[in-house]
């Protein structure tokens, strides 16, 4: 009862903070934070706070899920690839919204402990790749939405080569020690548009193979 309390008081707030979309609500309330968090914090599963996760990783704040998801403005047909899978909490929401969701991950750990929790949910329509998110998901492009879930300095190269005409990509862009910006970059043939959506803090972006071990 009390988680429910909880979720109830999480939505209000993101009501209040402009997501109004019905869809997206059905997504956060369908979705149980409290399995995506360590058994230590389940207790703040529905607070409007990041938490630590395994790797040295984070499972954002729902406020920042929802600007991301609010801004990618899925359609139901849609497919997406997701770069950072993380808790795999992200990702469950965007699979409630579009037809399919591709997610890279190199931690190794957080993939697999991810599609458990897929499975766990009767989520069908995610896949999971272990991998460089800088690389993309090339075999499956083009996607007509892309979410980065961490920190680059600038958008990846090969990442806007897999965003289809009209496609959005929605990507923090910033440096580790400093504060970030998130922003919805939208292809228009050649040109991308740039729209400021919020300042925010994530992990960052790694190059580079898979992290092999739990902890780096």
């Amino acid at each position: 009862m009390n988680s429910l309390m909880n979720k109830a008081k999480l939505l209000l707030l993101l009501r209040q903070e402009g997501v109004t979309d019905s869809r997206i609500l059905s997504a956060f309330e369908s979705v149980p934070r409290e399995i995506f968090v360590d058994e230590l914090f389940k207790n703040h599963a529905y607070e409007n706070v990041s938490l630590p996760i395994d790797c040295g990783q984070t499972i954002s704040q729902p406020s920042v899920i929802a600007i991301m998801t609010k801004a990618l403005d899925l359609g139901a047909r849609m497919k997406a690839l997701e770069i950072g899978t993380g808790s795999g909490y992200q990702t469950a929401i965007l699979a409630r919204l579009c037809r399919r969701i591709y997610t890279v991950e190199r931690h190794r750990t957080l993939s697999i402990e991810a599609a458990k929790k897929f499975h766990q949910l009767t989520i069908h329509n995610v896949s999971t790749k272990i991998g460089d998110g800088y690389s993309g998901w090339p075999a499956q492009a083009p996607f007509q939405r892309i979410l980065v879930t961490a920190a680059a300095v600038e958008p990846p190269p090969r990442l806007l080569e897999q965003l289809g005409d009209g496609g959005v990509m929605v990507i923090p862009i910033g440096s580790a020690d400093s504060e970030q910006t998130l922003y919805r970059l939208q292809r228009e043939g050649e040109k991308i548009i740039k729209n400021f959506l919020a300042d925010v803090r994530f992990v960052p972006l790694v190059k580079g193979g898979v992290a092999e071990t739990k902890e780096e």
